[in-house]
Formats: structure tokens, C-alpha cells, sequence
């Protein structure tokens, strides 16, 4: 059990620190944007931004996939790296197929992989609630003013 959390804990320290890079270039790039543009938002420019975000975001995850990918072909769990990224993406998103199974030495590995996950797509959602909830925001202050003149 030692080696097991000594094996996933660097990873997941890793996975933080990525999702942390991917979360601060989101935000420098979400902030500029709407500065720069306050009040001539167009519709097209409001959809790029959010696509934007997401897609950022979504690739964070996908880094971190492959990095959980490569340390199980490097534990020779898995033969290939494809194999071994469609196993990391399934635990990684907590569907948990069960259609490949690692070995009973470092199975332990797969809920490790999981809770990094979960906690990781949370982030993503959160970074897309709040760029949303910003634009929401944005449009009801300008309603706001309109109605006022």
C-alpha cells in the first residue's frame, strides 16, 4: 500500500500543478479578452471565449491523462501507450468500464487515478460556471444601462 501511494502521489502533485498551469493561462486569457472588448462583445466573440475555455481546460485533462497513461506502461501494465490512455481515460473520468483491469500489485493505482479525476474535471467545471456566470453578469449590466437611458 506504501508503494502505492508513493508511486501515485508524484502524479497526482503533477496533475495539480498542470491543472493549476491550464486554470491560470485560462484566466490571464479570459480576463485580456474581456477587458480589452468590454461592452462590444459580440455574440461569435462571447461563444470563441467560453470554446476557448473549455477546450483549454479539456486539454489540461487530457495531459493529465496520458501522464497517468505513461506511468502505467512504465509499471508494465499495459503493453501500449494507446491501451494504457484508453484505460487512463476511462478511470480518469470515473466511467470505469471494467473491460481492463490492471494487476493486483498496482491495481490500487486505478481509485487513486479516479479521485485525481473527479477532482480535476470539478475544476474544469468550476472555471466554466464562473466564466458563464461573468458573462451573465456582464449582460445584465449592460440591460441595466440601456433600460436606464
Amino acid at each position: 500500500m506504501l508503494l502505492i501511494l508513493l508511486t501515485g502521489f508524484p502524479v497526482i502533485v503533477l496533475c495539480l500543478l498542470l491543472q493549476a498551469i491550464f486554470l491560470a493561462i485560462c484566466l490571464r486569457h479570459y480576463v485580456h479578452i474581456t477587458h480589452a472588448r468590454r461592452g462590444s462583445e459580440s455574440q461569435v466573440q462571447e461563444i470563441g471565449l467560453l470554446a476557448t475555455v473549455m477546450l483549454v481546460m479539456l486539454l489540461g485533462n487530457l495531459v493529465q491523462m496520458a501522464i497517468w497513461a505513461l506511468l502505467f506502461v512504465l509499471l508494465g501494465e499495459f503493453d501500449d501507450f494507446a491501451t494504457a490512455l484508453y484505460f487512463s481515460g476511462v478511470t480518469f473520468a470515473t466511467l470505469g468500464y471494467g473491460d481492463m483491469v490492471m494487476s493486483p500489485r498496482w491495481r490500487l493505482l486505478g481509485p487513486l487515478e479516479a479521485a485525481n479525476g473527479i477532482l480535476m474535471f470539478g475544476v474544469t467545471t468550476s472555471v466554466m460556471t464562473a466564466a458563464v456566470m461573468d458573462l451573465i453578469k456582464n449582460h445584465l449590466t449592460r440591460l441595466r444601462q440601456r433600460s436606464r437611458s
